[in-house]
């Protein structure tokens, strides 16, 4: 059987290295004679294992000692309504910098919560000669007291990336969802970063929360007890029962990814990923891309055909190629590669491979 290059966007492709092993245990994990989905999230074996994920996650990221880990339910949706309840209080405010979608669903999730007037956003993307391209605003110039200021580096959908750290007097929060763990950041200009884990972590129905001491004296408004941070961390992400089996798999990616050499390796290769693509949809007429170079997703690509009308072609053939789940989401049309870590080169390869033949072979079919 030829190899299947999956593209999708979440739940996204897993290590295959991360899957075999987990395939290997799933009846017997670790000498236990039972699943680890099957075993108490209290007992010392399952505890070993989170413990081991934390010490892991931290040594990848570089996180400091004086930011807490928490795996959390509620994928990075959740998070959306968990960050204005612990930290908004009644009186707070905050700013959202719109870049996509994703960043617009998390500014009308704080809408509904704490009200238009606690909300203030700005539209950090325009179009420069047709392309979208992202303007950083001078936060230091913003005369106001905001509690933080909340973006997505990453947009999924759009194809867009902020590549620059945002420089502000205020706490950031920044939806990490597609990008956690793709490339190096430095934890300490954050006051809490979380993700969604269905992309670069493990499977969906798991999210890492990063959050600094300091975020946590903030007043908060009521909520939920599980989405409570701070009960989290009193209970060691375990105030109720977690989701073992996420939690399980993302200890085992953390785990591969250091056998790889760690975020700084990987980072690399999705560079490669990422330009080996571009250059095949700028060297190619038959491709388009709206996004300025400076901006373009390394997670995300985003492409269309220039004649929309072979989008259904394109789709097909691809399939039958083993390169899958490509479609674009449905606001935006077009095509998507996702090119997660766990993508390898190998599968970009493959893609690049089949789009110039496709684009020759309906080349050949018009001219004659």
């Amino acid at each position: 059987m030829s190899a299947i290059y999956n593209f999708c966007a979440g739940p996204a492709m897993l290590p295959t290295a991360v899957m075999q092993k987990a395939q290997q245990e799933l009846l017997d994990w670790n000498g236990q004679g039972v699943s680890v989905m099957e075993i108490s999230h209290r007992s010392k074996e399952f505890i070993a294992l989170t413990e081991q994920a934390e010490s892991d996650l931290r040594e990848l990221m570089q996180i400091p000692a004086n930011y807490h880990v928490l795996f959390m339910h509620g994928g990075g949706r959740g998070q959306f309504s968990a960050v204005v309840n612990n930290f908004l209080g009644e009186q707070g405010r905050a700013l959202y910098l719109v870049s996509g979608q994703w960043s617009s669903a998390a500014l009308a999730e704080a809408q509904k919560l704490a009200g238009e007037a606690q909300i203030d956003s700005l539209n950090i993307v325009e179009k420069h000669n047709g392309l979208n391209t992202v303007i950083l605003p001078d936060l230091h110039k913003i005369d106001a007291d905001y509690r933080y200021v909340h973006y997505c580096p990453n947009e999924t959908v759009d194809g867009i990336e902020i590549f620059d750290e945002l420089d502000s007097h205020w706490p950031i929060i920044a939806d990490l969802s597609s990008t956690i763990m793709s490339r190096e950041i430095d934890v300490s200009r954050y006051g809490l970063i979380y993700a969604g884990a269905q992309k670069n972590i493990g499977p969906s129905g798991l999210s890492i929360v990063i959050v600094r001491d300091d975020m946590l004296k903030l007043p908060s408004l009521p909520q939920s007890s599980i989405m409570d941070y701070r009960l989290q961390v009193e209970h060691g992400s375990m105030f109720n029962t977690p989701p073992t089996f996420a939690w399980y798999l993302a200890a085992e990616v953390f785990a591969w990814l250091k056998s790889i050499g760690g975020i700084a390796s990987i980072a690399k290769v999705n560079q490669q990923k990422a330009q080996m693509l571009y250059q095949c949809i700028d060297g190619n007429a038959f491709y388009r891309n709206g996004v300025i170079a400076a901006n373009r997703s390394q997670m995300n690509v985003t492409f269309q055909l220039v004649n929309e009308a072979l989008d259904g072609e394109f789709l097909k053939q691809a399939q039958i190629a083993g390169l899958v789940a490509l479609k674009g989401h449905r606001i935006v049309g077009g095509m998507r590669a996702s090119l997660y870590n766990a993508m390898p080169l190998e599968g970009v390869a493959a893609l690049v491979k089949f789009m110039n033949e496709f684009a020759a072979n309906i080349a050949k079919r018009t001219r004659f």
